[in-house]
């Protein structure tokens, strides 16, 4: 997916100082008001939606307006990628609420991954990244596509990798000044672009959804369908919440719901880094929180619609020897399965969508 580009403004502001510039690409809104960079990323951090805790900034990457600034440059620029035509984005992308809306996502030279690619919607509330968990925050997510020759390489090392990234960005005159500015060298290292891309993604959420605004006492936020969905999911027949817990809709955890495993060579998942047997086939719980945008569904991306991932649960999942123990058939009602859909429309919220891909890029 290249980024598109439209009628838009494009705003150089000189930061303090002769040797930084700091180069904001804002696209104009839909009244042809250009928005200032401020109001994407406000000097105390994001706006946290209703229904939503705080972020917790690590220690070791705080939040600064400015670093969140140059981490959307990069996670819309394709110079991030060998040839130049994958970014972030590419599978990230803000028209598909930062998912790809495709089974598997397509990479470098239209390679095909095996797995969809989860939204970044709300990734600040998790540790562990990817579907089976094998980048410990979003900072060591951040280096694993530009070093991986399905997504944005050419490269068979990983170091190389990351040292020809770092020098097709250190040959930009704008990125040195904008990375000169956020961590006071020009000659940035791979950590520091991973830390600019994490902070940008902190501060792409979702909340004050009709479910919220239900929660908060506002009963007429879900319709009656809505609110019988919302009972059967916290039922104790569904039990949806023993998974989809916490603000983010999500305990985090790892479950084998039997995707995939009728396959003659079944996608292992968080095995693959454990190594542990009762993690076979057991992927990350996603949140929920804007599911109605981001099909289709599963780490293989083989369920098109939220009415057939209903059906999978209702079935009782692929049974196999590792299936988690709440994977059971429900026998749930057509009626329990329209409003339990109807529920998760209720999820949609916002908080993500003010983040559109830059007109332009440091030159």
């Amino acid at each position: 997916m290249r980024i598109s580009t439209g009628v838009r403004l494009v705003i150089f502001v000189a930061a303090i100082g002769s040797t930084t510039v700091a180069a904001n690409f804002i696209s104009q809104d839909k009244k042809g008001k250009t928005p200032q960079t401020a109001s994407l990323f406000p000097k105390d951090g994001p706006k946290i939606p209703l229904g939503l805790v705080p972020i917790l900034w690590p220690d070791d990457n705080a939040y600064t307006p400015e670093k969140a600034e140059l981490g959307w440059l990069l996670f819309f620029d394709p110079r991030l990628s060998s040839d130049s035509t994958v970014s972030c984005a590419s599978c990230h992308a803000p028209a598909f609420a930062f998912a790809d809306g495709q089974p598997v996502s397509t990479g470098i030279k239209g390679h095909k991954g095996g797995r969809s690619a989860p939204s970044v919607i709300n990734r600040g509330y998790g540790a562990l990244q990817f579907w089976d968990g094998r980048a410990a925050s979003l900072e060591v997510q951040a280096k694993g596509p530009i070093a991986n020759t399905i997504e944005m390489t050419n490269e068979k090392d990983a170091a190389k990798a990351h040292a020809t990234c770092l020098e097709r960005l250190r040959s930009v005159k704008e990125y040195r000044q904008l990375f000169k500015k956020v961590f006071g060298v020009e000659d940035f290292t791979i950590d520091q672009v991973a830390q600019a891309i994490a902070t940008f993604e902190r501060c792409v959420l979702s909340g004050n959804s009709p479910y919220d605004k239900f929660k908060a006492g506002d009963k007429s936020a879900l319709t009656e369908s809505q609110q019988r969905g919302f009972s059967i999911f916290f039922s104790n027949n569904a039990r949806c919440d023993s998974c989809h817990d916490g603000s983010a809709l999500t305990t985090n955890q790892f479950a084998n719901i039997g995707i995939g495993m009728d396959k003659p060579s079944p996608d292992w998942g968080r095995f693959n880094v454990t190594k542990r047997e009762d993690d076979k086939g057991a992927f990350k719980t996603p949140g929920l929180r804007e599911i109605a945008r981001t099909g289709p569904y599963m780490h293989d991306g083989s369920l098109k619609t939220l009415e057939d991932v209903v059906e999978h649960y209702d079935k009782g999942g692929i049974k196999n020897q590792w299936l988690h123990q709440d994977i059971r058939p429900l026998k749930l009602s057509k009626q329990d399965k329209t409003d339990l859909v109807a529920f998760l429309h209720a999820l949609n919220g916002e908080g993500w969508q003010q983040f559109k891909a830059p007109v332009a890029f440091p030159k």
